[in-house]
């Protein structure tokens, strides 16, 4: 599932060829992805100005001059194609620019999203209301709060997006183990110094695999058609049974449904 690294990536690429042009063109090729599309996106977007982008946790937001911001989620396989040469079986929502650039939504599986929710109700729209804080704006006092009390895993509490948004499955593994911190330890017994720790590894490893376009897992490419590199960095990540670089061995564990990495020699 593209993570926020993927997500950043993508907006960035959009944002080279959208903020500041007329969107001339809106076709949904399908009726929907993982729920319908707005019945009135079309009329709502057409001849409206992008005069923004962004990111809130793993959805993409794309905001008008009309008031509207276009909220798009890329679920388990989505891109953003740009001036394809030809249509694929998978893209299923086109916009066109008035500098003639096209755009494809393309999402093999469709459990993506669309949705268009006006700008000044974004905080107060469901998904978002009940998010935690972005990952990067997050402090050790903020965590060590938010954990305080709590005596489920810490990596299942990460990704937990009311408590942070945005964190998902490859970046948690790989900053518990740049921190040190076993998985499975009680969220709440971690100290504040491990915690800080933690933060500013969670900050490095998304500003390094953002700088690296992402991690290509599968489907992800950015909007430009170039794969991310960061996956080539994991230290633990869909490493099983192989070093970690430190003198341990990777071992794998399921945890909430979810494979998780780690090596028991460096994490405690």
């Amino acid at each position: 599932m593209p993570e926020l690294p993927e997500v950043e990536t993508t907006v960035r690429g959009l944002e080279r060829v959208l903020k500041g042009r007329r969107i001339m063109r809106v076709e949904a090729r399908r009726a929907d992805l993982r729920r319908s599309f707005p019945p009135d996106l079309g009329q709502r977007l057409t001849g409206a100005t992008v005069v923004g982008l962004g990111r809130r946790a793993k959805y993409g937001l794309i905001d008008t001059d009309r008031g509207d911001t276009m909220v798009f989620h890329l679920g388990m396989s989505g891109s953003w194609r740009i001036d394809h040469a030809t249509l694929e079986k998978h893209d299923h929502l086109l916009l066109e620019t008035d500098e003639g650039k096209r755009l494809a939504l393309n999402d093999p599986r469709r459990f993506g999203s669309v949705d268009l929710i006006p700008t000044a109700d974004l905080g107060d729209w469901p998904p978002f209301k009940a998010l935690g804080p972005e990952p990067l704006d997050m402090t050790a006092d903020d965590l060590k709060h938010r954990l305080s009390g709590r005596s489920a895993a810490i990596k299942l509490l990460l990704l937990d997006q009311r408590v942070i948004a945005g964190l998902g499955n490859i970046y948690v593994c790989e900053a518990l183990y740049r921190a040190g911190i076993h998985p499975k330890r009680s969220a709440g017994s971690v100290s504040l110094d491990r915690l800080d720790r933690l933060v500013s590894e969670i900050h490095d490893v998304l500003a390094e695999a953002i700088a690296a376009g992402g991690s290509t897992l599968r489907d992800f490419a950015s909007p430009d058609g170039e794969l991310g590199y960061f996956s080539k960095e994991f230290a633990v990540y869909d490493r099983e049974g192989q070093p970690c670089g430190h003198g341990g061995t990777v071992k794998r564990i399921v945890q909430g449904g979810r494979s998780t990495f780690y090596c028991p020699q460096c994490q405690h």
